[in-house]
């Protein structure tokens, strides 16, 4: 990574916001009544955290010292954090397992990665890849961050393909709201709804495309770098006992 200073936020002041944006969207899943204004603009919001953990995942696959070492915390820290994922979104009882968490969703979407540069056989690739994309429909945002994850590997660090990358995800997932609601909800609500769901998406290509310096923080890297893994299954497991202790 660059090593001189620049203004804007660094990568690691981008992941708390992310993780801050992730709290409130479990707080409103687990914690809130559904359906409520603030529900639905902690929901929102929350949409910001994937789509930015998916584009720090290829910058991170690009500049990482060990790929072994960091496919193995991801793959470790979601084991550690299925049961807490799993008490906070139980639908019935203490314990339910419901999808694998996003650390696994990102550990497919980085054996995607490491397909692409290691796999010269096409065909032998290509399964590969389609493989895993199955996967992560057992997964925390099935689907959607295996096609983040490629579209961020294809746009690099040009800025126009980015900006492609980031206005083709918003539009795919408010569709895939819009279609997922219109039969529940009368079409102007469900419109409505759709705009809401891409406003998360829309603030990280905001912030990444014009206010990210390219940087990390110049204190703190460790701190940090184990924080962001271990705020993961944490907050989960307070939500879940908050669940079920109420």
């Amino acid at each position: 990574m660059p090593t001189t200073e620049k203004p804007g936020l660094t990568r690691d002041a981008i992941k708390y916001l992310a993780i801050f944006t992730m709290l409130l969207n479990h707080i409103a899943n687990v914690l809130l009544p559904e359906n409520t204004i603030l529900w639905e603009v902690f929901i929102d919001i929350g949409y910001f955290t994937a789509i930015t953990m998916c584009y720090f995942l290829v910058e991170g696959f690009r500049y990482t010292h060990s790929r072994k070492q960091y496919a193995l915390r991801l793959f470790g820290f979601g084991v550690v954090s299925q049961v807490p994922f799993s008490m906070a979104f139980a639908q019935n009882g203490i314990l339910e397992f419901q999808d694998f968490n996003m650390m696994f969703t990102l550990f497919l979407c980085f054996c995607i990665l490491l397909c692409i540069e290691t796999i010269r056989n096409r065909f032998l690739r290509g399964v590969l890849i389609v493989l895993l994309i199955f996967g992560s429909l057992f997964c925390d945002w099935a689907l959607l961050a295996p096609v983040f994850t490629l579209l961020f590997r294809w746009s690099g660090q040009d800025q126009k393909r980015l900006r492609f990358s980031f206005a083709l995800s918003a539009a795919l997932f408010g569709w895939l709201n819009y279609t997922s609601s219109v039969w529940l909800y009368p079409t102007a609500q469900c419109l409505l709804m759709a705009c809401g769901s891409i406003a998360g998406i829309a603030a990280s290509g905001f912030v990444i495309l014009y206010l990210y310096n390219g940087q990390r923080a110049a204190r703190g890297k460790k701190f940090s770098q184990w924080f962001f893994y271990l705020f993961y299954p944490v907050h989960l497991l307070v939500l879940g006992v908050i669940r079920v202790m109420g």
